[in-house]
Order: structure tokens, then C-alpha cells, then sequence
């Protein structure tokens, strides 16, 4: 070997040495990007994703790095999962950087999100080994502050489901009553005037006429003959039942001096098919099958009649038992039973709640916007009807709405206990459990709320706690609600958003804080000022949750 030879031999020897032997030199803030930045509150977590790229020359081959990334808020820290990367040298399992060519690193981060973390900054921290040695670099700082609007999303919004009364100012009741006439006759006889059931209608419309709650809306009279025999002989049968039951009806209308039946109607049925077809579907006779299927079979009422007289030992039977039943008419009264007006209701449960019953003085907890008088409702409706689900789900719901989650609590329980099959109970008591962030208990509750119309709210900012924006989005539908809003702006649609908010019946300070964000968002400064302005009107504490909030860095507040 020559001596120039030996020269270059030596100094790459002491190149690899030096790569090898030499201190990583520090990071530098231009090497790592973060996405996003600032950070951003998902769900309850606050993830980013850290990319260094790290140049040429700079990563030396025995060196092994551990990155920890800190978020450093309020005079405290909290440390994301520590990453390792090693130099090609060294023997492990962590990610390789080549010396020479230098590489691309992906940090993932999260932490728990916390208030405080709104003003912040990410920074890295590395401690290294090379060999025996271990050092510590520099921190270097990535991104700056945490936008915190995710983290607006509140069970406490949700309204809770209401255990609804059955209340209803007007009730229909119907009577009926027969009268039956023999085969080929239309004339009434005096027995069929004197049945229980007769006897019982005419009560009924005299009772009906006499009470100032109780009003006669109509009386109609069906009269039938069976389709047995030629079809004109049929039509003059029922038509003759018709008129003799009409002119016996307003006979004893006019005996019993009741006047005001609103109206009297009449029609007749020539022959009543499918009365018959109805009867023998529901008889014990042997071949029943066989008749229906010539029903199926002819639409001709003669033809009919004809193919089921050609089935003798049948129609004996039909003869005996069915057709019988179809030489009637029907009397049938329509009675509207009048509720309590709203004022005599009230004023019940101011004087005397014991005079209401379960429905009516559920029904009076809706006659008010007032949570304190609905509390004082259902706390009375407890203590009169103790075994009704609804009245402790009800005072429940008030006691939620109040914030009084603790009691509210104990209710819903009650509510369940008493009903365990019913919704509104499961899926009040997963609005507790999503206040005290039991997603997984939470979630099994809404699960056995299926079909309460409230489910919808809950779920979707179930989903917004979990961080899947556009599954909350789906959930609250048409939902008009700042929880519904929030979700919209979080996907970014905020023409949605924006029509959200403005439809809310009863906007509060948050719904004003949600729309100033959409004037941020949206680069429209007099939309969030005027916006801003409302909500510290409504609630003075937003002030200073404005002044540190990232959604608002790039505006002047307009106070």
C-alpha cells in the first residue's frame, strides 16, 4: 500500500470513528412540524401527530434518543408516551436514522384534556445514550396553546326524557246495542228492546245528555241482513230494519225528552258478506276453509250464495249458527267526554291536588316554563300516586334541569325500579353516568332507551365525548340545540351551524359564545363582537374565557 493510499484509509477510519464517537448536537424547532397546531381539544383527549425530519449528517450511528413530549401549562406538565429512535449502530428495536441520509420521525401524541391547557405549549424532551454515557438536550418547543371549543359539549344541556301524562281534554267513548231480527222479518220485537245491552245504551245516552261534561257527538244506526236468499228480497230486508230501528230510536229520543244528539245517521247493508265471512273465520266448523275458499272464488254475491247452498251439510250448519248473527242493526252512540280546562286544573293543584288524577296533574306540570313550579308538581304527584314511574322520572328531570344531579339521580332509580321495561328512566340515568364521564355504562343505558324521542340529544353528545364528530352530527339530525350546533361546527359546516343557533327557542350565553366562535371562523368580525358581546352579558365568567381562547387570536375582543 502506498503512502497516499494509507493517508485516505486512515482518514475515513477516523470519519466512522468521529460519526460514532461524537455527542448528538441539539434539536432544533425547525426540524418538527405538529398537525394540527395549535392543538386541538378531540372528544376529551388532545392528540397531535409531531413529525421531525431530521437532516443529513446529524444523527450519529451509536446514538439512541428518547423523545418525550410535554404539553406545560399553569406551572405544571403532563408527558405524552415517550418514543424511542436509534442510530445504526446501535442494537435494538426502535426506529433506525441513517446517518447519512438523516429521516422522517412520526410522534403520536394525546393527553387528557384539562381547562388549564388552553394556554400552553408542546415541547419535546430528549435524553440520550450513547454507549455508557447518557445526556439530556435542550427542549424544544413545537406548537403553542390548545383550542379548547370541543370541549363545550354538555351533558348538563340535555334535556332530559319526560315520562309523558295521558291526558286529553276530550275522550270518545262508544255504546252499542243489537237488535235481532228473524229470518225474513224487519219488524222489532218487544224482547230485543228489553236486553241488557239495549237497556244499558239508553243509560248511557241519558246519562250522557244529562251531565255538563258529557256530549252527545252522534248516533248512527247499521242494519244488516244475511246473504242468504235473492238479493232484492236482501236489500228490502235491511232497508225495512233500517227505517223501523231509525223510527223506534227517535221515538224513544223524543220519550226521553233528549234533543241534542248531534246528528242521527242510518244505512243498511243488503247482504252483509263480509260480516259473514268475518264469523265463519272465527267458528269451530269442520270444513270453514272450504266455504272461505268459495268467497275467494266468487265475487258474484248470487253465484255465492248458490255454490254454498250446492254444500248442503254445510249450510245446515251456516243456517244454524252463522247466518243468524247477520239479521241485525246496530245502534251506536258516540259520547265525548270533556277534561278539565288548563285554569281548573291549575286551580286544582293550588286548592285541592288530591281532586286531579295521575294524568291531569301530570298534564299540570306542562302548563308552565317555570322548573320550580313543574318540581312542586311532580314532588306532589310522588306523593299521591307513589307506584306511577312517570311522577318520579318527572321530578327527576326538573331536579336535572336545576343541577341538582344527585337527587335527580335517586329518582330516575325510583323511576326504574318501578317500570325496568320503560326508556325514560335508562336513558336519564346514561345522562348521569355521561355527567360523571361513565362512557361505557353510559352507552349500555341509551341502549335500552330505544324510541324515547330525547335519545337523539343524549346520543349525540355521547358521540361528541368519544371524538367522532360526524357520528354526533348524525345522531342530533334536525336537533336545535348548542350540543347540535357544536357538533356542526366541528365538521365545519358552519352555514348549518350558524341556522342551528339562530332557531333555538331559548338562547343562552353559550349559544351566543357558539356563534361568536362561527364569526371567528368564518373571518367575520362584527358577527363575533356583537355575538361576544351577549354572551358576557349572559354570563360575565366568558370574559376571561375569551381573552385566553385560541379561536380568537387573530381578532381584537370587543372588550
Amino acid at each position: 500500500m502506498n503512502r497516499q493510499l494509507c493517508v485516505i484509509v486512515a482518514a475515513g477510519a477516523l470519519l466512522t470513528l468521529s460519526s460514532c464517537g461524537k455527542k448528538l448536537g441539539q434539536f432544533n424547532s425547525d426540524y418538527f412540524t405538529v398537525n394540527p397546531n395549535p392543538l386541538e381539544v378531540v372528544g376529551e383527549k388532545v392528540p397531535a401527530t409531531v413529525t421531525a425530519r431530521v437532516p443529513a449528517k446529524f444523527f450519529v450511528k451509536n446514538a439512541e434518543v428518547t423523545v418525550t413530549p410535554y404539553l406545560v401549562y399553569n406551572g405544571t406538565e403532563s408527558a405524552s408516551q415517550a418514543y424511542s429512535f436509534q442510530g445504526e449502530k446501535v442494537r435494538g428495536n426502535a426506529p433506525v436514522v441513517s446517518y447519512e441520509h438523516g429521516g422522517t420521525l412520526t410522534i403520536p401524541v394525546s393527553y387528557n384534556y384539562t381547562p388549564e391547557m388552553a394556554q400552553s405549549v408542546l415541547e419535546l424532551a430528549f435524553n440520550v445514550r450513547q454507549g455508557n454515557k447518557q445526556y439530556v438536550l435542550p427542549r424544544v418547543k413545537v406548537a403553542n396553546g390548545v383550542i379548547t371549543t370541543a370541549a363545550m359539549a354538555d351533558a348538563a344541556g340535555v334535556t332530559p326524557a319526560l315520562a309523558a301524562d295521558a291526558f286529553q281534554r276530550i275522550i270518545n267513548e262508544k255504546y252499542a246495542a243489537d237488535i235481532m231480527f228473524l229470518i225474513n222479518q224487519a219488524n222489532i220485537r218487544a224482547g230485543e228492546l228489553k236486553t241488557d245491552a239495549m237497556l244499558e245504551l239508553q243509560k248511557e245516552i241519558r246519562e250522557a245528555n244529562a251531565a255538563e261534561n258529557r256530549r252527545i257527538e252522534e248516533i248512527n244506526i247499521s242494519s244488516y241482513a244475511s246473504p242468504d236468499g235473492g238479493y232484492d228480497l236482501n236489500r228490502r230486508l235491511a232497508e225495512n230494519r233500517e227505517q223501523n230501528t231509525d223510527a223506534y230510536l227517535r221515538n224513544q229520543l223524543k220519550k226521553d225528552k233528549i234533543t241534542e244528539f248531534g246528528e242521527l245517521t242510518s244505512q243498511f247493508t243488503a247482504e252483509d258478506w263480509e260480516g259473514f265471512q268475518e264469523l265463519v273465520s272465527k267458528s269451530n266448523i269442520q270444513d270453514k276453509e272450504l266455504i272461505l275458499s268459495v268467497l275467494s272464488m266468487y265475487k258474484d254475491p248470487e253465484e255465492r250464495e248458490r255454490e254454498i247452498r250446492n254444500l248442503s251439510n254445510i249450510f245446515e250448519q251456516l243456517a244454524d249458527n252463522i247466518l243468524p248473527q247477520l239479521r241485525y242493526s246496530r245502534i251506536t252512540a258516540s259520547v265525548n267526554v270533556i277534561g278539565k280546562s288548563d285554569e281548573e286544573i291549575n286551580n286544582l293543584f293550588d286548592t285541592n291536588p288530591s281532586a286531579l288524577n295521575v294524568d291531569e296533574i301530570l298534564y299540570a306540570a306542562t302548563l308552565t316554563d317555570d322548573n320550580a313550579r313543574r318540581m312542586a308538581i311532580y314532588s306532589k304527584a310522588t306523593e299521591l300516586f307513589p307506584n306511577d314511574y312517570r311522577t318520579w322520572n318527572d321530578l327527576g328531570l326538573t331536579q336535572y334541569v336545576a343541577g341538582d344531579y344527585k337527587n335527580a339521580a335517586a329518582n330516575f332509580n325510583k323511576a326504574a325500579r318501578l317500570a325496568p321495561a320503560n326508556g325514560e328512566p335508562q336513558m336519564n340515568l346514561g345522562l348521569i353516568e355521561l355527567l360523571n364521564k361513565n362512557y361505557s355504562k353510559a352507552n349500555q343505558l341509551f341502549g335500552s332507551a330505544a324510541g324515547v324521542s330525547e335519545l337523539n340529544d343524549a346520543l349525540g353528545v355521547y358521540y361528541l365525548k368519544q371524538g367522532d364528530n360526524a357520528a354526533a352530527v348524525r345522531a342530533f339530525g334536525d336537533s336545535k340545540s348548542n350540543n347540535a350546533a357544536l357538533a356542526q361546527i366541528l365538521t365545519k359546516d358552519y352555514s348549518k351551524a350558524k341556522s342551528t343557533l339562530a332557531a333555538i327557542n331559548n338562547p343562552d350565553a353559550n349559544t351566543f359564545y357558539l356563534m361568536a366562535i362561527l364569526g371567528a371562523r368564518t373571518g367575520n368580525q362584527q358577527m363575533l363582537n356583537t355575538n361576544l358581546r351577549q354572551a358576557v352579558r349572559l354570563d360575565s365568567s366568558l370574559a376571561a374565557k375569551a381573552a385566553k381562547d385560541l379561536e380568537f387570536a387573530d381578532f381584537s375582543l370587543p372588550f
